[in-house]
């Protein structure tokens, strides 16, 4: 079942998510519901805040830029209660985007490289280094768990840039291909 994507300015997009435990109510269901809602937006990642339910999930695949970055073939996993436990290297730039924020790219800097433990869909535990773009992709949805989001990473020069295109997010003044929940109504 395609859920709708929230959009910035939805309260549950700032809440510290909570972790969970393997007897979660209907979790199979809605990691299938957040996969299914995910390739419908044409995203490579998801989190469970942006579909509304604040809890310490979510998911990537990152094959589709496989194109440009050869190393996210098979870059498809679910993390659960996961946390960074260390981030190293000289930041760097990146031009992100966010499901939750149609039409705007800003550029984020990042660590390089992080080591991160997390629970899979069965609740194994692993513990690995991820580099480069999967380093990305993987903070870009970490942020989500702790209510950060892209205007949060970026100057305030920039967010003053950007504020009109913000408040028309919340007002649900944009053009998606896929479900959205605004904060409030057109």
């Amino acid at each position: 079942m395609i859920l709708p994507v929230y959009g910035y300015g939805n309260v549950v997009l700032r809440e510290v998510a909570k972790e969970i435990s393997q007897d979660y109510p209907g979790l199979k269901d809605f990691i299938a519901n957040m996969f299914e809602t995910m390739y419908d937006a044409e995203g490579v990642g998801l989190a469970a805040p942006q579909v509304g339910k604040s809890i310490r999930l979510f998911m990537i695949d990152a094959e589709p830029m496989e194109e440009d970055h050869p190393e996210l073939k098979g870059f498809k996993k679910v993390f659960i209660n996961a946390h960074i436990v260390n981030e190293e290297g000289e930041s760097w730039v990146y031009n992100e985007g966010c499901l939750s924020l149609p039409g705007i790219r800003e550029d984020v800097s990042r660590k390089p490289i992080i080591t991160v433990k997390y629970l899979d869909e069965n609740f194994v535990p692993h513990e690995e280094v991820f580099d480069g773009i999967k380093a990305r992709i993987f903070q870009h949805e970490y942020d989500h768990l702790d209510g950060v989001l892209i205007p949060d990473r970026i100057s305030q020069i920039r967010r003053a840039l950007i504020k009109k295109k913000l408040n028309n997010i919340i007002c649900g003044v944009v053009k998606v291909s896929y479900k959205m929940k605004f904060a409030k109504k057109k």
